[in-house]
């Protein structure tokens, strides 16, 4: 009895994480799979890392509160997308704080400046990292300035509307107990996205997901 009861933390927290990975799946096959009403393709192609956040609840949508914790998936190169690494995301300004009972949230990082971003034990969207709205519909083309050099390009989905949104002032930082429990170790994020480390079962669905929808050629 004693040691199920020292256990038992452990395994809720593993059964969380899980769930919070097939949650991030299902949350992108199900925007993709809406052709009209999803991220452009070329964006994803070129896109070298995704964050996806799912179940956002309305009642967290408050300036300098903790309100989502998710996953964030880089590419490796010709290997494809690498294991995820968790998240959590803070704060954000009143723009952040969007009606519904949950929302959805996936971010692009789009460039090397962005993915640098991700070596920090913190960053905040619209300070450290420049960001904007990302574009909607499967061919929809992202030709203003803002667009072609934000870091950052990201989308909200709440109560089945998916629409770009600024995230100005929210802070992402590691979610260091997801990823020492799915790693058994204390990666920086860094490190788990560039690494070849086993992803835990529950990840290899939004990998599959994302080598699915988005794949670089190379050569």
């Amino acid at each position: 009895m004693f040691s199920l009861a020292l256990l038992a933390p452990g395994l809720i927290m593993a059964a969380d994480t899980s769930k919070r990975l097939a949650n991030s799946s299902e949350v992108f096959q199900e925007i993709m799979d809406t052709a009209d009403k999803s991220i452009p393709q070329k964006l994803l192609d070129k896109a070298e890392c995704a964050i996806i956040v799912p179940g956002l609840k309305k009642g967290a949508f408050i300036v300098g509160g903790k309100f989502g914790r998710g996953f964030v998936v880089c590419r490796r190169g010709a290997a494809g997308w690498g294991p995820p690494a968790a998240v959590r995301v803070e704060g954000g300004s009143v723009g952040f704080q969007i009606g519904g009972a949950e929302t959805d949230v996936i971010m692009l990082i789009m460039n090397q400046r962005g993915v640098g971003r991700l070596s920090q034990s913190k960053f905040t969207l619209g300070a450290d990292a420049s960001v904007a709205a990302g574009p909607v519909g499967r061919q929809a083309t992202a030709e203003t300035d803002a667009l072609l050099t934000a870091e950052i390009l990201t989308w909200s989905r709440s109560r089945g509307v998916f629409a770009g949104v600024s995230l100005q002032g929210a802070t992402l930082r590691p979610d260091k107990s997801a990823n020492t429990e799915m790693y058994q170790q204390t990666w920086a994020i860094k490190d788990i996205v560039n690494s070849g480390l086993e992803p835990p079962a529950a990840g290899k669905d939004l990998i599959k997901l994302l080598n699915k929808y988005s794949s670089r050629k190379t050569g």
